[in-house]
């Protein structure tokens, strides 16, 4: 009787287990981290950082071909208030048309678009070089618009991996190559659109000549 006494005093006297608690947000974060290693923390930074860098590839692109979009654009009008047909109307609406011209152009010079390329110093001097090899022809093309010409398709063909029609400037090439390959591209578009309004000049010059010629003929005959 008193054995069951003394067991009961002792189960009355002994502490109630505690009811277990849910673990919390940072006790899971710790038990997380702690379970992953630092390998492959760092191998899922590294692909993070991957996709980080084909978006600004893809935002660098997006940017430069905005640059050439613009280019292209000053480059139409250009062309279209120096064309022969604005030649060939009346004043009045030669002026109409070109005061919507350099409308046109105002507004897309008013869009700043600039992507700019890392360089170290020697691609830096490569450049300089390549860009006074190219401001050399430009300058002298009043004087021999022929020779300008030919000299400037040695220089594209220097950038071109086809096969070029004429001569290819050795030594420019060498100065192209150690350039970045960004500026190597845009050395190539520069000349790209020497080269069209050269074209466009002498089809100008061209039908100039033939309208004087035809000019020439119709009043010989008037004469004859």
């Amino acid at each position: 009787m008193a054995q069951a006494k003394i067991s009961a005093k002792a189960s009355e006297g002994a502490p109630q287990q505690q009811q277990q608690q849910p673990p919390s947000a940072g006790q899971l974060r710790g038990r997380f981290y702690r379970s992953t290693s630092m390998a492959d923390r760092s191998s899922r930074l590294l692909e993070n950082l991957d996709q980080l860098e084909l978006r600004v590839e893809a935002f660098r692109d997006a940017a430069s071909a905005m640059e050439q979009e613009k280019e292209t654009l000053l480059e139409m009008i250009h062309n279209i208030q120096n064309s022969q047909d604005m030649r060939h109307i009346s004043e009045g609406e030669r002026e109409e048309l070109n005061l919507t011209a350099n409308r046109l152009m105002g507004r897309t010079l008013t869009v700043e678009v600039s992507v700019e390329t890392i360089r170290n110093a020697q691609q830096q001097e490569s450049l300089l070089h390549a860009t006074k090899m190219i401001d050399e022809i430009v300058n002298k093309l009043l004087d021999d618009l022929e020779d300008a010409k030919i000299r400037l398709m040695s220089l594209y063909g220097a950038c071109t991996s086809d096969v070029p029609a004429g001569p290819i400037d050795q030594k420019f090439q060498s100065v192209v190559i150690g350039c970045a390959i960004e500026d190597q591209k845009k050395i190539k578009r520069r000349l790209e659109t020497l080269l069209r309004n050269l074209e466009n000049s002498e089809k100008s010059i061209t039908l100039l000549e033939h309208q004087k010629s035809s000019m020439r003929q119709a009043y010989n005959t008037k004469q004859d």
